[in-house]
């Protein structure tokens, strides 16, 4: 199995979050660090101060020079995609090629409909999403693009340069519904994400994936499993371990650990000892 960890830019400052990844960068058990796409902290008071993901992962990557780096996941509808393809590749050549491009339909109803960004309904949703798709994919790896969607249209457009990463960086699209999340991920997708759950769930989904890919003649193994495995404020790293035996028995392939603030580096030797005496770790 391999690791990676994430840190919500929510109910913190920049200041705080900039040590543990520098720190993260030196300790090899970590291959990827993770932001989030919201403009208002979730899951807790939503007044809350916020850092807008992909400024802050900008400037991360920039702080770092070995860890991947991503958005876990962005909300399609708040960039149009020939915007997001065009953050994208200059993000994968500033970093060197090491962007992961996360991906997802969106789902936050209270800051979308604060700024006026519609959001609309489940099937308007995923409607816009698999256009998206194939709108992101098509400007990062052709030379031009024409699309005539319902949601976007495009007529010869063009992204460059494209990032180093060909034919483009690794796409993660994160979700776990069975009816087009995951017919979506088995067509576009390098790597899913699901976003937590037991593991019995997360094996229901994963052989859900795996039909949608049969579908269509993809090999399911060209797909990386992720899941969101959560260390809680009382640093409990054992825990956090079974919880990845458990879910590594189930077919997971990377673990991306999802640290509490306030952050605090120190909290990151403690966990690679624990990962590296569990036996777990693996290299890409």
């Amino acid at each position: 199995m391999r690791f990676a960890f994430k840190t919500s830019p929510q109910n913190t400052t920049w200041s705080e979050m900039l040590p543990i990844w520098q720190a993260a960068d030196d300790i090899d058990v970590f291959e990827s660090g993770w932001t989030f796409d919201h403009f208002y902290p979730i899951f807790s008071d939503s007044s809350g101060p916020c850092l807008e993901g992909w400024i802050t992962l900008t400037a991360l990557a920039q702080a770092t020079k070995r860890l991947r780096v991503g958005v876990l996941v962005t909300g399609i509808h708040y960039r149009h995609p020939a915007v997001l393809a065009n953050m994208a590749s200059a993000l994968d050549v500033i970093s060197n090629g090491r962007l992961e491009l996360g991906i997802g339909a969106g789902w936050n109803e209270e800051e979308s409909g604060a700024y006026g960004i519609e959001l609309g309904t489940i099937k308007e949703r995923f409607d816009r999403f698999e256009e998206a798709c194939e709108v992101l994919t098509s400007l990062l790896t052709k030379e031009s693009t024409t699309f005539d969607g319902k949601y976007y249209q495009l007529k010869d457009a063009r992204n460059e340069p494209k990032g180093p990463q060909q034919p483009h960086p690794p796409i993660c699209i994160g979700g776990s519904g069975e009816k087009r999340t995951l017919p979506l991920t088995a067509k576009y997708a390098d790597h899913w994400n699901f976003v937590g759950g037991t593991p019995a769930e997360f094996a229901q989904k994963r052989n859900v994936l795996r039909a949608r890919c049969n579908d269509i003649g993809r090999n399911p193994k060209e797909i990386t499993l992720s899941a969101h495995v959560r260390l809680g404020e009382d640093r409990n790293y054992q825990a956090l371990v079974e919880d990845c035996v458990a879910l590594g028995a189930e077919g997971l392939d990377l673990a991306i650990i999802y640290l509490p603030p306030p952050y605090d580096p120190a909290v990151l030797e403690p966990l690679a000892e624990a990962i590296r005496d569990s036996g777990l770790l693996t290299t890409p």
